[in-house]
């Protein structure tokens, strides 16, 4: 898959791009980087610097050195992450045709209260901040879960 993929400057700075078309429910890339607790997380000086995503509730998996780090925040991504015991992939939720950004939504897989940012997606559906997935529309929220791109440990739990 990686084969499919490159990386060059964006409008935010190294970023990855489709090198041929991906279909929806396609496969892009397996996320490689260290699984690491909460606790292990080193200081990060910006957000922009920070590699790390949550992938349990007090698990993140750490940077890779390869593409899965210069993916970008959208907020209308065409890919998303599924997360399961073995794996994190990031599969495509739309076509995407050469030479697009590959993009996913981080609120998807977040929630820990610790972690926010501004959102430079520029989309026409931009939320302006990045931050858990409990904050997200409802109508955004069930979407994304219909896709089975939000794991259960970032589903809010309903009162009953």
């Amino acid at each position: 898959m990686i084969s499919k993929l490159i990386i060059k400057r964006g409008r935010l700075g190294k970023s990855v791009f489709a090198k041929s078309n991906f279909k929806k429910d396609e496969k892009i890339i397996e996320f490689k980087g260290k699984i690491i607790k909460t606790s292990d997380i080193p200081e990060i000086n910006s957000p922009q610097d920070d590699r790390y995503v949550q992938i349990g509730r007090y698990k993140y998996v750490g940077p890779s050195n390869s593409f899965d780090d210069f993916i970008n925040h959208s907020c209308n991504p065409n890919s998303g992450l599924k997360i399961t015991n073995k794996s994190i992939i990031l599969i495509a939720i739309k076509n995407i045709k050469t030479g697009e950004e590959i993009t996913w939504d981080y609120s998807t897989t977040m929630n820990e209260d610790d972690w926010e940012m501004d959102c430079k997606c520029k989309n026409k559906s931009c939320r302006k901040r990045i931050k858990d997935f409990k904050y997200l529309p409802k109508k955004i929220q069930n979407k994304y879960i219909k896709l089975g791109i939000v794991p259960k440990y970032a589903i809010p739990k309903t009162k009953e």
